[in-house]
């Protein structure tokens, strides 16, 4: 299986509800490095993965749409918990709407699937993998 990976980063405002989540139940920011890994068994006709440009740019839209938010006032996320693995899938499937939306290239139409890596810390990182169809 071959992949290609581009990263950026969020900054995001949010809460949790339930006790297991301790002092993070009141309102305080995250920091989150993100990696986005695109993978197909077969390279494009121009020998590809994904156009890495057109990923970076996807990448940053999706990042962009929560970025410098608060998440708890986001009604997408109505009665979630955006703990980081929640977060990953959402940032999955926000990229696999655009891929299906032509937005990667039509040589991205071959793509077979996508994970999401959200980073919290040089520790503590939480991966969400998906199919495309």
């Amino acid at each position: 299986m071959f992949g290609i990976t581009v990263r950026d980063h969020m900054m995001v405002a949010h809460s949790f509800r339930g006790e297991v989540f301790g002092p993070a139940q009141r309102l305080h920011g995250a920091t989150f490095v993100v990696d986005a890994t695109f993978r197909r068994a077969e390279l494009d006709a121009d020998d590809l993965v994904v156009d890495i440009g057109l990923a970076t740019a996807a990448l940053q839209a999706v990042l962009g749409e929560l970025t410098y938010r608060n998440l708890d006032d986001d009604p997408a996320f109505a009665g979630r918990n955006t703990s980081t693995e929640f977060l990953a899938k959402v940032v999955a499937d926000r990229l696999a709407e655009r891929v299906a939306a032509g937005e990667l290239g039509e040589g991205a139409r071959g793509l077979e699937g996508i994970a999401v890596t959200l980073h919290e810390s040089h520790v503590a990182w939480a991966s969400y993998e998906r199919s495309l169809p």
